[in-house]
């Protein structure tokens, strides 16, 4: 299954994650949701979910949507979206990492033309 990964690095001394996860529980991110004792992210409007993690400041979420195949890339905008919105003080950076179906691919050598 092709999945999207990203990782937030948060600043130091922001709690990022924890506050991500009180905004979705209290109803301060309306679209977004967490569920599995705040392990798993839902959009509303977006198919599939985050699985996500948090250790030493950083946070590491895989994007997943079996249902709809090559739409993970929803649920990721909207999230992204929502993070440069509201929280872009709070993040060093972030890293996405997309899906690569067939490994790295090579390219075919360009053929002499006929005129």
């Amino acid at each position: 299954m092709a999945e999207s990964m990203i990782q937030i690095v948060e600043r130091p001394g922001s709690d990022l994650f924890r506050r991500l996860q009180a905004a979705m529980r209290g109803g301060d991110l309306r679209t977004f949701k967490v569920e599995k004792r705040g392990r798993k992210v839902l959009h509303s409007a977006s198919p599939g979910w985050m699985n996500w993690t948090h250790a030493e400041g950083v946070i590491h979420g895989v994007i997943l949507s079996p249902q709809r195949k090559g739409m993970e890339w929803k649920l990721l905008s909207a999230f992204v979206g929502r993070l440069a919105d509201r929280y872009a003080t709070d993040i060093l950076y972030m890293t996405i990492h997309f899906p690569t179906l067939a490994g790295p691919g090579t390219a075919k050598p360009a053929g002499k033309t006929r005129k």
